[in-house]
Parts: C-alpha cells; sequence; structure tokens
C-alpha cells in the first residue's frame, strides 16, 4: 500500500533513531508531511536529509519536549512551513530504572518529565489546532510497563502507566471533537538501547539469548514492525479506535514465567 497517510502533516518526537526514526521512515514512504524533533541535533538533520532526498517533505527541529515553550515554538514554526499538524506521535522518551529507596530526586523528576510531562508538552501544543479543524489523532510510544510490572526497574512503569492514564483521559475528553487519542505499547524492540542493555553483560550473546527466550516466537522486534503498528493507528484506518492502548510484544506479556 502507499499514500495511507496523503494529506497527514505529523509531528513526530524522538525521531532521530530507534522506533521514532522507524516512524518517520515508514510516514514518510506513505506520504505524510512531517515535523522530526529530537534533542541529538546533528544526527536529526542528518536522518532529515536523507528522508528529503528520498522525496520526504520533513522539518526538523533540535527541541526539549521538557521545554513547553520551546517545543510550542518549534511546532507552530513548522507549522508555518508545512501546514498545521493535525497528528502527533509521542515517541520521546528515556529509561530510569533503580531500586526505589535508591532513586535520586534528580531521576524522579527527570524520568516523569521526559516519559510523561513532554508528551503532555506536546499534546498541548498540538490540541487546540486539531479541535479547531475537526478532529486529529494523538499516538503515546508506551511499553508493556504501562500495565506490567519488572522488579528493580522503578519509577519507569509508573511513569508509563500514567502515559496510558492520560492517553485514556484525554480520549475521553476530546471524542466529541473528532480526537483520537491512542497508546501503543511495545516490548523488547531491538534498538540501540537494547543492544547497550546486552551490552553491559559479561558475556552480551548470552544475555540476548535470555532475552529472546522470554518471547513464545524466540525473537524480539525489530523498529519497522512498531511503525507498521503505528502506522495502522494514526492513519484513518481505525476511526472508531480512542483512549485505547495496542500492544505490540510478541506474546510476552501474556506468557506466564514460572
Amino acid at each position: 500500500m502507499a499514500d495511507r497517510l496523503t494529506g497527514k502533516r505529523i509531528v513526530i518526537t524522538g525521531a532521530a533513531q530507534g522506533i521514532g526514526l522507524a516512524i518517520a521512515e515508514a510516514f514518510t514512504a506513505e506520504g505524510a508531511a512531517l515535523l522530526l524533533i529530537d534533542r541529538d541535533g546533528t544526527l536529526l538533520e542528518n536522518e532529515a536529509s536523507r528522508l528529503r532526498k528520498q522525496g520526504g517533505r520533513i522539518a526538523a527541529a533540535t527541541a526539549d519536549i521538557t521545554d513547553a515553550p520551546g517545543v510550542k515554538a518549534a511546532i507552530d514554526a513548522a507549522a508555518g512551513e508545512i501546514g498545521p499538524f493535525n497528528a502527533l506521535v509521542n515517541n520521546a522518551g528515556v529509561n530510569v530504572f533503580s531500586e526505589a529507596l535508591s532513586l535520586s530526586d534528580e531521576d524522579w523528576t527527570r524520568c516523569f518529565d521526559i516519559n510523561l510531562k513532554g508528551a503532555w508538552n506536546c499534546s498541548r501544543a498540538v490540541l487546540p489546532g486539531m479541535i479547531a479543524a475537526g478532529g486529529g489523532s494523538i499516538l503515546n510510544i508506551a511499553s508493556t510497563h504501562a500495565f506490567t510490572i519488572i522488579p528493580h526497574t522503578f519509577p519507569y512503569p509508573v511513569a508509563k502507566h500514567a502515559l496510558l492514564g492520560m492517553t485514556k483521559a484525554l480520549g475521553l475528553e476530546y471524542a466529541d471533537k473528532g480526537v483520537r487519542v491512542n497508546a501503543l505499547a511495545p516490548g523488547y524492540v531491538r534498538t540501540q538501547k537494547v543492544i547497550d542493555y546486552w551490552n553491559g553483560f559479561p558475556d552480551p550473546a548470552a544475555a540476548e539469548a535470555e532475552t529472546m527466550k522470554l518471547h513464545p516466537g524466540r525473537r524480539i522486534a525489530e523498529p519497522k514492525e512498531i511503525a507498521m503498528a503505528a502506522l495502522f493507528m494514526i492513519s484513518d484506518e481505525c476511526p472508531f479506535m480512542t483512549a485505547t492502548c495496542l500492544t505490540v510484544d510478541g506474546g510476552l506479556s501474556v506468557l506466564h514465567h514460572p
């Protein structure tokens, strides 16, 4: 299929690598105009340039989503260039894992500022325009941590649970305005973050093998597979889906581990 996103003008955060970049690639191929946001300006511009060479209509902004005025200014400026945005993918996030009583106040704040407040900052920047236009779509990239708890990963799952709550609340709040708000919950995905996690063990190959054993299919997702799910959810192919979460984890979260 092609042109599934023609007419869509979409903001994607955390778009310079990993899942965010895979989403940007998939959306470009389907005809969307994009604003890519990331804190890594050099990497962002390199990827934005590559997508432009492939025919994509791409704006890029180096911004920190925890800075509400800054991210709003970036979105407003890009809207003047490519048109008002009718979709948003809140993908940017950060892993903050700790034993609860060892967690510093700074890490608590960092976790919630990026994983929750940042998503709200971007949502608040685009919602008025979506409401005025009679509709739009927001997709929050959550995690299986949004409904399960892995010991010693505090407070990351707390923030992801809250992100899922915000998804449901905003979805109900603006359903009568034509704005859909949903979440997508990946499990393990072969991103650089996961590779770095394996490389932190004395035997990275053994660590990777243990991760695979957790999954019924004995593999984890590729970023493109998450992007395909995001494409469906942000498109007009699921017009009656709102305030809900789609899990894409290969069955991980429903497999009982004795």
